[in-house]
């Protein structure tokens, strides 16, 4: 007997329902030029809320990787979630695939939705994405997150063996799994202390839903990441800056989060968080929201604007787990 259930699809359906109840919409938005992407909004967006965009990485879509910290900023933000060319809904017929074209596309993104001052998460590659958006449009990115994004990284760091694998389609074998085995590896990569002894039907299942859309073209944004990259092209940015990386990382090892902190100068904090690795949003998930509260707290409206009853109550609410 063929197997009708799929526990990914249930699960994507349980984190719909979770955004919806969380006071989120999704729309999906013609932003010109052949480029469609979908977005997690506030329903009811309040001017007296600053802005926080939330930004995937690769793997499944935006709401497997906020899922677990949207609670923590709904009712101190106005939050979006988007979701990136080619991942979720979201798609281009336009050729380019370097990051900085992500970025221009979700800029015009926000400001369709009348978002034009933002605060930034951006998780691995949506760390380049968000980096790429404070370079572009200093104006506009208030502060930013950068979790276990390898902004820094050269080409010739593979060569010269920064990395777990040798090249680039090594690389996007594992980050674009296609097999359960492929997929075990890339769990192997990401947690200190993956998830043993899943079935392979649960994994075979994943892929179906999850990694066989737009393989080709995420295949090219992988290579758009590397291939001819040199720190020294890389603009800097002025914006306050949180960097978190998980101390075991075998994606982006952890020099390369040094790197990044002397790169951006004074105006960055590194958080290096103990016994995680790459997916240190959910692998250490208390510690990465509890970083993230800390950060952008200070970014939110003057306390002479509130009552000290009302000070007290968000900052309760803020502060509780």
């Amino acid at each position: 007997m063929a197997r009708c259930f799929s526990f990914t699809a249930s699960r994507d359906w349980f984190y719909r329902l979770s955004f919806a109840n969380a006071g989120l919409q999704a729309i999906t938005s013609d932003i010109g030029d052949g480029t469609i992407m979908r977005c997690w909004i506030p329903r009811i967006q309040k001017q007296s809320k600053p802005n926080l965009v939330l930004v995937h990485g690769f793997g499944a879509n935006a709401m497997w990787q906020y899922g677990e910290h949207l609670r923590h900023f709904t009712s101190r933000f106005n939050v979006y979630v988007p979701d990136l060319l080619f991942f979720g809904e979201s798609y281009t017929s336009r050729p380019e695939r370097h990051e900085s074209f992500q970025a221009k596309c979700l800029m015009r993104l926000m400001e369709s939705h009348g978002v034009r001052r933002m605060n930034l998460v951006g998780i691995s590659y949506g760390g380049f994405v968000g980096y790429s958006m404070a370079a572009q449009f200093p104006e506009v990115i208030e502060r930013i997150v950068l979790c276990c994004a390898g902004v820094c990284l050269e080409e010739k760091d593979m060569e010269e063996g920064l990395f777990k694998v040798s090249n680039l389609d090594e690389a996007a074998s594992i980050l674009l799994p296609q097999t359960p085995e492929k997929l075990r590896e890339l769990m192997r990569l990401s947690f200190v202390k993956p998830a043993r002894g899943v079935p392979s039907y649960f994994l075979a299942d994943y892929i179906n839903v999850m990694c066989t859309d737009y393989a080709q073209e995420k295949r090219e944004l992988i290579q758009a990441i590397l291939t001819g990259r040199k720190l020294s092209d890389l603009p800097k940015i002025t914006q306050r800056t949180l960097i978190i990386w998980g101390e075991q990382d075998q994606i982006f090892p952890l020099e390369l989060g040094y790197r990044l902190q002397r790169h951006v100068g004074k105006s960055a904090e590194l958080v290096v968080i103990k016994d995680a690795g790459h997916a240190v949003n959910l692998e250490k998930a208390k510690d990465f929201a509890k970083h993230l509260k800390s950060f952008l707290i200070g970014s939110v409206s003057s306390p002479s604007t509130r009552s000290l009853k009302q000070l007290f109550q968000e900052y309760k609410d803020w502060f509780d787990p």
